[in-house]
């Protein structure tokens, strides 16, 4: 099939322009992604286009998500949570007030009873944050509390609970233990700008096997935040549906997330937690296939700064490990249908670019992070995203 070439200009003021006046007509950008690397660049993507599609990780094993996931054998829904209010409609009457709450914490330094009368409060609409929030969002969040409310036990402890995890927690019981309902008319009432969905509705854990031979059980224990950083490089990551006896279980992702996969018009690999944000999201069956499926470009945009999980791997490594897992059924295709293009700032000096290159892998250099720091700046990253298209 004869191919069509254009210069690559980022930004693009022209393509950038466009899609700021018609941003509901612009580029399905598909992102692999969890944690909050992506939420600030997210809230810039939205004004630029209305139909990217966040695919996150349901595998959370740390903070008030364990919480949640040890009652009720749930999916980690913080990621998801943050994300559908990154691209929420800031322009909708009442939206700040559905932010504050969804964001809200409840305090880690008080007692539980303090804090059932508290949660009390939201559920029955006298509590400050939910009296500002009208009608029927209000009712509907009132009921999903009120579901939380009843279900947990009487000894769960709600130190640092998130009341959007809280909420969307209720709306899986109250939807046979489904998370997409309850994410559908959530993003509807707050006119989410996008797609935002997990990648599975699965209880899975995340398991990492170490180069040195050690297993870790839970994404708490690779990320470096709650538990000792790594000190062998990751060798492997799979899930299991059993803490204890970590065997790995095949997960199928459902059709209409292939379906977004193939459909994509970009697909990009994000910066954040290597492994447990990024490549974990290709591990379910189906994935890898969809991407391979899609004729679109593919982008990888690298960590610029620290990432425990990546330890001691050179940029060679890690583009080597992203195409290896893309192509894990067909590893003879190499960079084809895995990854065209690596994004990287244009400031900071990077090793094993020839070799990239010799991978078939086109290097973009681009003005798209912050002066003086190891951070990406989001307004940027996103403008250079949409020229890319």
């Amino acid at each position: 099939m004869p191919s069509i070439w254009r210069k690559i200009i980022i930004p693009d003021a022209i393509r950038i322009g466009r899609s700021q006046k018609m941003p509901e007509l612009g580029p399905r950008i598909l992102f692999f992604s969890g944690g909050s690397a992506l939420n600030k660049m997210s809230r810039h993507l939205k004004r630029y286009t209305h139909n990217s599609i966040h695919l996150v990780t349901p595998f959370d094993s740390g903070g008030s998500s364990a919480k949640l996931r040890a009652e009720f054998n749930m999916p980690a829904v913080g990621d998801l949570r943050s994300r559908l209010m990154a691209l929420a409609d800031e322009t909708v009457l009442g939206q700040p007030d559905v932010y504050d709450l969804f964001n809200y914490r409840l305090n880690p330094e008080l007692d539980n009873d303090t804090l059932r009368l508290e949660l009390k409060a939201l559920e029955i609409g006298e509590h400050p944050l939910i009296s500002k929030i009208t009608p029927p969002l209000r009712e509907l969040i009132q009921t999903q509390l009120t579901i939380t409310n009843q279900s947990i036990s009487a000894d769960f402890n709600l130190a640092g609970a998130s009341i959007g995890n809280l909420i969307i927690a209720g709306g899986y019981l109250n939807n046979g233990q489904k998370i997409d309902p309850i994410v559908f008319l959530f993003s509807r009432l707050v006119k989410v700008l996008g797609e935002v969905k997990t990648i599975t509705d699965t209880s899975h854990h995340l398991v990492a096997k170490l180069e040195n031979g050690h297993v870790l059980v839970g994404q708490h224990k690779m990320t470096g935040k709650e538990c000792s950083p790594i000190s062998s490089k990751i060798k492997e990551v799979y899930l299991t549906d059993n803490q204890h006896e970590p065997r790995p279980v095949i997960t199928r992702v459902s059709e209409d997330r292939r379906s977004m996969i193939r459909e994509a018009d970009l697909i990009c690999y994000p910066p954040g937690s290597f492994y447990s944000s990024v490549l974990i999201n290709l591990v379910p069956d189906g994935v890898t296939q969809a991407i391979l499926e899609n004729p679109n470009p593919k982008v990888y945009i690298p960590n610029l700064g620290h990432d425990p999980e990546q330890f001691e791997m050179s940029l060679l490594e890690q583009v080597n490990r992203l195409i290896q897992c893309v192509n894990k059924a067909c590893p003879e295709n190499g960079s084809l249908g895995a990854l065209d293009f690596l994004l990287i700032d244009e400031k900071q000096s990077y090793q094993g670019l020839e070799e990239i290159e010799a991978l078939g892998i086109s290097i973009i250099r681009a003005d798209i992070a912050e002066e003086n720091v190891n951070k990406y700046h989001d307004q940027k990253l996103a403008e250079a995203l949409i020229s890319l298209l």
